[in-house]
């Protein structure tokens, strides 16, 4: 009998936590979320929003991610802690740098994936996870990034260029009500980029609160073409839920009030 698919529910998948040794000698927490019975058919490496403002690898979209998108689309999901930031799963080495020593932490993540042989590897950034991606992630390795609600603070004209000649895909998914750049806006400054595809989201705001799925499902239609949309929201199977009381003072929401 199918259950209807929830916040807190998680799809049978092979999991392990994971340690991710950068560059600069820090050890930094995470975990791999593979299908159950089958090769992942791509790779999404998550980086996460601003830590100093409740990011983590368990903000809700991710957390979604590593629950569902392995069983509903063959997807792997790595994520991880960047230096300094704390998550239920544990704390990474260092601190916050503003963006700067994170580069370490991006490549420490696109090492691991490349050593494990995993498929695909697309970055999929969220917030300040975005800057990361752009500023950092154009390595042999990854095919392409999709952008959740992309502020464009720390990247710059420069890095954008560096993508625009690379050619590799680039996808900006902006909510309408974004907090720090609206459609609009984003279509100007990701001009630069000729193959940038902005898809604006009618209704959603910076932190995603319910609508996740539509996340979800843009994210698979990048990264695994082949599987329907829009992914199922009922499923006929075992099914877990976890406890999400943990993450109620660790949202991105209650740090909304704390100037950046």
């Amino acid at each position: 009998m199918s259950e209807k698919i929830r916040g807190n529910s998680i799809l049978p998948a092979r999991r392990e936590q994971i340690t991710l040794e950068t560059g600069d000698g820090l050890s930094l927490v995470g975990d791999l979320s593979l299908p159950l019975d089958e090769a992942p058919v791509a790779t999404m490496i998550c980086l996460h929003p601003l830590p100093t403002h409740g990011g983590m690898m368990d903000s809700h979209l991710f957390r979604k991610a590593a629950y569902r998108l392995p069983a509903l689309a063959g997807i792997a999901v790595l994520r991880f802690n960047t230096r300094g930031t704390s998550s239920m799963q544990g704390t990474s080495d260092g601190e916050f740098d503003n963006g700067v020593a994170e580069r370490f932490d991006v490549a420490a993540a696109v090492e691991f994936a490349e050593f494990a042989e995993l498929p695909h590897l697309w970055l999929v950034g969220w917030s300040f996870g975005t800057d990361l991606a752009i500023m950092y992630g154009l390595e042999p390795a990854i095919e392409g990034v999709v952008l959740l609600s992309p502020p464009l603070r720390y990247s710059t004209p420069e890095h954008l260029a560096a993508w625009a000649e690379s050619g590799k895909s680039v996808t900006a998914l902006v909510p309408e009500h974004d907090d720090y750049l609206q459609p609009a806006e984003a279509r100007v400054r990701l001009a630069a980029v000729p193959q940038a595809e902005v898809i604006d989201v009618e209704g959603a705001k910076h932190l995603w609160v319910g609508d996740a799925e539509r996340a979800l499902d843009e994210i698979t239609r990048k990264l695994a073409p082949d599987v329907p949309l829009p992914l199922p929201d009922s499923w006929d199977g075992p099914m877990e839920r976890a406890d999400s009381s943990a993450y109620r003072d660790r949202t991105v929401a209650a740090f909304k009030d704390v100037p950046r």
